[in-house]
């Protein structure tokens, strides 16, 4: 039952159905007022299509369970690069991963059977994941005296791997070399000029073995935290055509064991504070003249598995969306939430597959939010975090309000950019006065908002309510129709204390959404 739980669940997330209902709404006595100011004239930023991505790790059941579903996945994590693959040599037998203290991350090499290879795809054929595979980065890697690792990569047990696949028919959509080697690394870690050379050397496998193929899969790395020289340094000696994307972990909260992360997460300073990565690398992208796309290869927010009733719980929805919206507006193209399932961060729960409160943070965000980032500001607390998109399939733009106050209602006005104003009054000038009525009749149209608060406002509650009613499987373990409600153009938009709002406006005027 669980497995065809977690392939509906999943499924569901790319399929779910948006409705209406009637309105709702949760109001505090404490009413403060501002203003969400739009620029619809142009994007200035953009996301892929499918944006939103999850990760599975390589821990073995000693550590935590796992499991797969249709969604762009990165298979990978601390153990990938101990893992070994099955050649089909009896010489060469293919053990599991054993405890080991002693050992990196306590665990010893342990190898990928080519049956369960063929096992997995079978599965992500049939479920249509999109898979990122994260290669072993460390074979052939030798210590040297500035305590990294050196010596160049021994490629031949993964370029088996990836022409095996190839020769299958398998389709695996990226490859990435290595997790959390850049920079200081992670119990270990590989000088940029080696690991620029070994990511040439991936290039030419992936070439070679999918060569006279019209599928070609993106390479990608280094998979690892943000160190702006050790990043530059890397793509200036990387090979113009190498690389297609560079991806880059995220844990700004600290360790999941922290008693300060409800705090962390509520504080817009705190949560600003991470602006500087997404900026940086882009700044670094543009000054380096590289093509490369960004991506957030893995976000937890906490690291060593979160905190329960923390990073799987209402709050954790806050740091998740801002950290969506705020990586959108920095060409970041996809992002990898860790995890889809294990650990105390996952949007499944580990033992039952129902979806904790971020699998419908994600839902909605890929329902409603288009790929194109506007530019949103918001005149009044700083408690109120804005974030604009063109709205995805239809008109008009989708707005994310998270409010981090617990104690007051913010009444918020939405407005166009002034320059879109003007913009538009000139091209109104072009139309008859029947098209003018018509169009400002329009404007004053409904919109649909989808409110999201805690059962019982428990900010640690793991039950989320949709426009007040919980969301929860139905009785054929069923995701639940997602019910906006409509509410007339003309009034303002009401955020509850502690609660996040998406609103679709179809009647605003956004000239980069047309």
């Amino acid at each position: 039952m669980a497995g065809g739980l977690l392939r509906w669940l999943v499924f569901c997330l790319f399929n779910a159905l948006i409705c209406l209902s009637p309105v709702w709404t949760a109001r505090s006595e404490a009413v403060t007022q501002g203003t969400a100011i739009v620029d619809g004239t142009a994007a200035i930023s953009s996301t892929d299509e499918h944006f939103i991505c999850a990760t599975l790790d390589w821990w073995p059941p000693e550590k935590c369970d796992y499991a797969f579903s249709p969604l762009k996945l990165r298979l990978g994590g601390s153990l990938q690069d101990k893992v070994i693959y099955d050649t089909g040599d009896p010489q060469k037998p293919c053990r599991p991963f054993v405890k080991n203290s002693s050992e990196m991350f306590g665990f010893t090499e342990g190898c990928l059977p080519l049956s369960r290879w063929d096992q997995l795809n079978e599965f992500f054929t049939e479920s249509g994941a999109t898979v990122i595979f994260g290669l072993n980065a460390l074979n052939g890697r030798v210590p040297v005296s500035d305590g990294s690792l050196g010596g160049p990569w021994n490629y031949t047990n993964a370029a088996s791997l990836i022409r095996y696949t190839v020769n299958k028919g398998y389709t695996v959509s990226g490859w990435e070399l290595g997790n959390e080697l850049s920079g200081s690394g992670v119990g270990a870690r590989i000088n940029a000029d080696q690991y620029a050379a070994d990511l040439n050397n991936l290039r030419f496998i992936v070439d070679e073995a999918y060569h006279g193929s019209q599928f070609k899969p993106l390479v990608l790395a280094p998979g690892g935290f943000f160190d702006a020289n050790w990043f530059r340094e890397f793509l200036i000696k990387t090979k113009s055509s190498s690389l297609d994307v560079i991806s880059h972990h995220i844990y700004n909260l600290g360790p999941g064991v922290d008693p300060n992360l409800v705090q962390k997460i509520l504080n817009p300073s705190y949560l600003d504070g991470e602006a500087s990565t997404f900026s940086n690398l882009r700044d670094i992208l543009k000054s380096t003249g590289a093509s490369t796309s960004a991506w957030v290869g893995e976000a937890g927010g906490a690291y060593n598995s979160g905190q329960h009733l923390v990073t799987d719980a209402f709050v954790f929805s806050f740091w998740y969306l801002d950290q969506l919206g705020m990586s959108s507006l920095y060409d970041t193209k996809t992002y990898c939430r860790q995890s889809l399932i294990g650990g105390n961060y996952g949007l499944l729960n580990t033992n039952t597959f129902k979806p904790n409160p971020d699998y419908y943070s994600a839902l909605l965000w890929h329902r409603l939010i288009g790929p194109k980032a506007l530019s949103a500001t918001f005149n009044g607390t700083k408690m109120i975090r804005a974030y604009a998109h063109c709205a995805r399939d239809s008109k008009g733009i989708t707005l994310l309000l998270l409010n981090l106050d617990g104690n007051s209602t913010a009444q918020v006005n939405v407005t166009a950019h002034l320059k879109a104003v003007k913009l538009h009054r000139r091209s109104r000038t072009r139309f008859s006065h029947a098209h003018v009525a018509k169009e400002h009749k329009i404007a004053e149209g409904t919109r649909e908002e989808y409110h999201l608060t805690a059962l019982d406002g428990n900010l640690h509650s793991q039950t989320v309510l949709l426009n007040g009613n919980i969301l929860d499987l139905d009785a054929n373990d069923g995701i639940p129709v997602l019910q906006s409600v409509k509410v007339d153009g003309r009034e303002p938009v009401y955020v509850a204390p502690y609660s996040i709002v998406f609103v679709h406006i179809p009647y605003f005027y956004a000239p980069a959404c047309i």
